[in-house]
């Protein structure tokens, strides 16, 4: 995704769980344990894309910052002019309960709303123009 949209002109961004084990981004751009971060070959700096991690240097305020993610921390890559991109499921850490519920078995039974509060409700990836 991130070579495609540099073959068409277009500036990738990577949406981060700043959560996940191993991930170094500067904490005073973090919101909502999340970052967005400008990945194109000009906002970056010694960029290593890997089956592993990406790493770079980028300039953060003026300041340059060593950056480190994890793939399993990416939550999605989008191309800032038009907003296409993907978007990656949560993965579950290993021995920990799913998170949805299993379905009802008696399919007449009314279907009960997912409770929309904040801490439960999933991130989603939104263009704002």
């Amino acid at each position: 995704m991130h070579e495609w949209m540099l073959d068409c002109g277009y500036t990738p961004h990577l949406i981060v769980d700043t959560e996940c084990k191993g991930v170094q981004v500067p904490v005073a751009y973090v919101k909502d344990n999340r970052i967005v971060l400008n990945v194109s070959m000009t906002a970056t700096q010694q960029l290593a894309l890997t089956n592993q991690e990406i790493s770079f240097d980028a300039r953060f305020g003026g300041v340059v910052h060593h950056v480190a993610v994890p793939v399993n921390a990416v939550l999605g890559i989008y191309a800032r002019e038009t907003g296409e991109g993907m978007v990656f499921d949560e993965v579950e850490p290993e021995g920990s309960p799913p998170t949805t519920e299993p379905p009802a078995t008696d399919p007449a039974a009314p279907a009960e709303k997912p409770d929309a509060s904040p801490k439960t409700r999933r991130p989603r990836l939104t263009v704002v123009k």
